[in-house]
């Protein structure tokens, strides 16, 4: 059973009290600040996270000068959703209902930390995973990670990755857990209402957010928040929930359904220089691609 806000926040109806001090060491135009101080206002105090090595434990800063005002486990890479299936135990041992979250990036999701989450999908912990997506391991200076898309520049990979992104949402929802959501980085809102909504429903939820990172990407700082629009807004990245298997579009991507034409996917390639490799053929096979998935888009749900 879920609890959802009867309306949509706003910018106006967010949450006043901040949850993280101010000031820490991100790198500037960073989303994920944008990302952890709205999720915070979602999650409320009541919370206490479990964070492998990764650009948020360069956010929340080490004791005694951290940005942040919840309790943090940190983890190691491979033992994030272990650590909160455990933090989870010890909270019902003491009666308390106090929220647990992993919060972890793509490389401590989608390939350190795989086996540990896919066994606590399966036990069916009542947890939250949250898995900021930034397509890289932009931590250690930018190395390819399962979720860096083919064709991309990174440290090692100089001439493009040759491998197809790994689709994470897709392989959490093969474990039919009891809430699967995406989320961009460009749309704090539409986070912060999934990440209340997944608060009021019992067993495992997973969020992933798409997280453009200005250096790792090639970006001007002040275009983080265009580039990730251009990603949802071009139909290239989907914004959706699935909650007891059933699948819906939602928030910004809900309302491309009723569009005839998407802005091409080649605008939101030619933002970021980690994709100056890239070719027309490759380009035309992306488009192809996503005119295909939201032609059946429209025919499954208009």
């Amino acid at each position: 059973m879920s609890t959802t806000a009867a309306k949509k926040t706003t910018a106006v109806s967010l949450d006043a009290e901040e949850y993280a001090h101010p000031g820490n060491r991100a790198c500037t135009g960073c989303t994920l600040n944008t990302l952890y101080r709205v999720g915070l206002k979602a999650l409320g105090r009541d919370c206490i996270f479990a964070v492998p090595p990764s650009c948020l434990t360069v956010v929340q800063g080490l004791y005694p000068i951290s940005s942040s005002q919840m309790p943090i486990l940190n983890v190691t890479f491979a033992s994030t959703a272990a650590a909160a299936s455990g933090i989870r135990a010890a909270m019902k041992r003491r009666g308390k209902k106090t929220q647990v979250v992993a919060w972890a990036g793509d490389g401590g999701t989608a390939d350190i930390g795989l086996q540990a989450l896919s066994a606590a999908i399966e036990r069916g912990e009542d947890l939250i995973y949250i898995c900021y997506d930034n397509e890289a391991y932009m931590n250690t200076g930018v190395q390819r990670s399962g979720t860096t898309p083919k064709g991309t520049l990174t440290n090692n990979t100089l001439s493009g990755k040759a491998e197809a992104k790994k689709d994470v949402p897709a392989i959490v929802a093969a474990h039919r857990p009891a809430y699967v959501a995406t989320c961009s980085a460009a749309f704090p809102l539409d986070f912060h209402d999934k990440l209340l909504k997944a608060k009021g429903i019992t067993g495992f939820k997973y969020i992933h957010i798409h997280t453009p990172c200005p250096p790792g990407w090639g970006v001007e700082d002040r275009l983080a928040i265009a580039v990730g629009k251009a990603a949802v807004e071009s139909g290239l990245y989907d914004l959706y929930e699935i909650e007891n298997g059933r699948f819906r579009l939602s928030g910004p991507s809900q309302k491309l359904l009723r569009k005839k034409k998407l802005p091409p996917v080649s605008d939101y390639f030619a933002m970021q220089g980690r994709f100056k490799a890239l070719d027309d053929a490759y380009l035309q096979a992306v488009q192809q691609e996503v005119d295909d998935k939201w032609a059946g888009y429209r025919e499954r749900f208009l």
